[in-house]
Parts: C-alpha cells; sequence; structure tokens
C-alpha cells in the first residue's frame, strides 16, 4: 500500500509538473507572440554552435566569436550563442543533436567525428599534409567532397567547409618529447582514435579526451602530456611547459569542419540563409585559417626554443622528426582502415594521394596563406586575449 502510494503521489505530482510547464510554455509564447505583434519585428534567428575547441584567445573561438557578432549585426533579433570546450555536446553528440535538429551548428574536428561518422578518419593522419599551401587545399580534394555528401546522406548535415587546427600541431608534456623513447610508457591525451593509434607505436598509454578536462588532469597526473595545437598549448602553458614539434602535421593531422542542421537549415528564410552562409563562408573562414597561420607564427616567436632542454616551442630537426616517422610506419592508416568500413579503405589511400600531389603542388613559402602580414591581425589577438 506504501508503495502504491507513493508511485500514485509521483504520478500526481508528474501529471501536474507537465500541466504547469505546459501553461508556462503556453505563457511565454504568449508573451513572445505579444512582443512581436507591437513591435513588429523579423522572427528572431537564434543559433547555437557547439565546440571542443578552446574559447578566444584560440583562433577558433575568436573566429566563432566574429560569426556571433557578424550575424547578429546583419539580422536584426539574431542571437548567436557559443559553447566552447563541450560545454553545450562532445562532438559525436554534436552531430547526433543537429541530426535530430536539437542543435543548430557545430564547429568539429574529423578525428573526434568518428566515434560516430567513421568515415571522418579517412582525412586523419600525421605526415601527410605536411606544407600550409597543401593543407589550404583541402578543400578541394575529392575526399572532402565525399565526407560532404557522406554528412549530408547519412546525417543530414551540411558542412560549409573546414578550418584549420595548427600547422604546428605537437605534443606537451612537463619534460621534452622528442625520441619514441621520450612518449614511452607516458599516459597522453590525444584528440581521437586515430591518435591513438600512433601514441601507441610509440610506446604511450593514450587516452581520447576533451580539451576542457585536460588542464584538471594534468594538475592532478591523470596524464603526462598531451597532443594538441599551438593554440589549444597556449591555455595549458603552465602545466606542460615543454612543447615539442615535428614539422608542419608532423605529429597530428586533423582538421576542423563548420556544419550546420539541415532540419534547422530549411526553417531559415532564404535571406537568412544566404546572409549566414555568405559571413560564414567569404568571411570569417578565410579569416579564421589567416588567424591560425599568425597564431603559429606569433606563439613560436615568442616562445620558441633552439635548445630542447629549455621549456618552450621545440621544431624537432629533420633526423629527429625522422626518428618518429620511422617509429610510427603505417600504424595510423593500417588502424583506420582495420576500425572503418571496407568502402573506406579506397577513401584511405585517396587521401594519401591527394595529400602527397598537394604537397608537390604547393612547397613551403609558395602559398598566399604564409604571405599575410600578421601585423594586422595582432590588434584583434590582442583584444579577445584582454576580453578573456
Amino acid at each position: 500500500k506504501e508503495t502504491h502510494s507513493m508511485n500514485s503521489n509521483v504520478r500526481t505530482t508528474s501529471f501536474v509538473g507537465r500541466l504547469a510547464r505546459r501553461a508556462g510554455a503556453m505563457t511565454s509564447a504568449a508573451v513572445l507572440a505579444g512582443a512581436a505583434l507591437v513591435t513588429g519585428a523579423q522572427a528572431e534567428v537564434t543559433i547555437r554552435i557547439a565546440s571542443d575547441t578552446a574559447g578566444p584567445p584560440h583562433p577558433a573561438g575568436i573566429a566563432m566569436e566574429i560569426l556571433k557578432e557578424k550575424v547578429e549585426a546583419a539580422i536584426p533579433g539574431s542571437t548567436v550563442r557559443i559553447f566552447v570546450s563541450s560545454a553545450l555536446y562532445k562532438n559525436a553528440e554534436a552531430i547526433e543533436a543537429m541530426t535530430e535538429g536539437n542543435l543548430e551548428m557545430a564547429w568539429g574536428q574529423f578525428g573526434k567525428t568518428a566515434v560516430i561518422e567513421p568515415f571522418a578518419n579517412v582525412v586523419v593522419g600525421p605526415m601527410l599534409l605536411t606544407t600550409p599551401g597543401a593543407i589550404e587545399a583541402l578543400d578541394r580534394f575529392e575526399t572532402l567532397e565525399m565526407l560532404k555528401k557522406r554528412f549530408n546522406d547519412v546525417h543530414d548535415i551540411t558542412i560549409f567547409g573546414t578550418a584549420h587546427l595548427s600547422f604546428y600541431m605537437g605534443a606537451g608534456s612537463g619534460a621534452r618529447l622528442i625520441s619514441p623513447e621520450d612518449f614511452a610508457g607516458k599516459k597522453m591525451r590525444s584528440m581521437g582514435p586515430a591518435e591513438n593509434a600512433m601514441l601507441r607505436s610509440f610506446g604511450s598509454n593514450p587516452t581520447t579526451m576533451a580539451f576542457g578536462d585536460v588542464p584538471p588532469a594534468l594538475e592532478t597526473k591523470v596524464i603526462d602530456g598531451l597532443l594538441t595545437s599551438l593554440g589549444g598549448w597556449n591555455r595549458i602553458k603552465e602545466q606542460a611547459p615543454f612543447f615539442s614539434i615535428a614539422g608542419v602535421n608532423g605529429i597530428v593531422g586533423d582538421y576542423y569542419y563548420i556544419a550546420a542542421s539541415n532540419k534547422w537549415w530549411k526553417t531559415l528564410k532564404p535571406e537568412h540563409q544566404e546572409i549566414i552562409q555568405k559571413i560564414l563562408v567569404d568571411e570569417v573562414l578565410p579569416w579564421a585559417k589567416r588567424a591560425n597561420f599568425c597564431n603559429d607564427k606569433r606563439l613560436i616567436d615568442k616562445f620558441g626554443t633552439d635548445d630542447p632542454s629549455k621549456p618552450g616551442i621545440y621544431i624537432m630537426n629533420e633526423e629527429e622528426a625522422g626518428k618518429l616517422a620511422k617509429k610510427l610506419g603505417t600504424a595510423t592508416s593500417d588502424w583506420i582502415k582495420e576500425n572503418t568500413p571496407d568502402a573506406a579503405n579506397e577513401w584511405v589511400d585517396k587521401f594519401a594521394e591527394e595529400a602527397k600531389a598537394a604537397v608537390k603542388a604547393n612547397p613551403v613559402g609558395s602559398s598566399e596563406l604564409e604571405k599575410t602580414d600578421c601585423a594586422k591581425l595582432e590588434p584583434i589577438f590582442q583584444k579577445y586575449t584582454r576580453k578573456n
């Protein structure tokens, strides 16, 4: 009897709660409708952007803030809310939410998305796109067009384009990591399972971890080090003062994508779609790529060192990087082929071919990106550094 009474009370409370929530929702809707009638304002455009990356002064974080400012200025009554460091959704969760129409946009990362979309791993891997110009060519790859189509067909998501993580993805720790022996036995944070394969080939104990969980994990010695971008390292350099780079994309090769839920996108007015797409594709993404290049440069200029025994950013020489490459072998591509559908294997090889051709066609120093006047971007970096 007592149990029956408790269950009845729960059902009654639940029913009353539902009535109250419905009444509240109806009241809120009436207030909003009345406000719209009084002001004659346009229907509000609300965009939530979920990301695993860090906020400003990280270049991707600044780019999202610029997107917010431009959209809100161009569409009266619009609201753009940014959630970084997995504050709203982790990468794979964001894909599910966009598919269901419960999230508008994501500033995602291919490697982190592979747990829900295995084909995303085909563009992941170190020592492939090894020049800035080759990375810049990614948006023109057949491999990327395949991924865009797959995201649309399988997940009901549109990818608008890609952005760069950092040309100098590397390994940070409390001690210098250069040789495979330095990595051996270390507990290392990676950004996705494909990086785990590389770390295991070096003898590390890898764990995939969102960036927001990294600082406390370093402080409590849950991990000994991490793989990240220069922008990410700039946020945790006190906990991991030694940062090692094996050339452009020498340790990690991964890329951002910027995507939207088709369910949400179809609800927008055509003029709003045009405004958002133009701001994103023609203004924000090109700026983000320049900012990423300049952020790498400014951090190396500020924290670079030629002495591996001292803290700071150390760029390995060819011999040092070659030892890592030899130890790595085909571990990454082998892992991707083993952990993706058989139909993805040809795309792993296709991406490697396209990467090799892009590197040959775009040697170091040849891209317009490398001619960016970084002094013009410095006031923006300073602005968002002060804000944060």
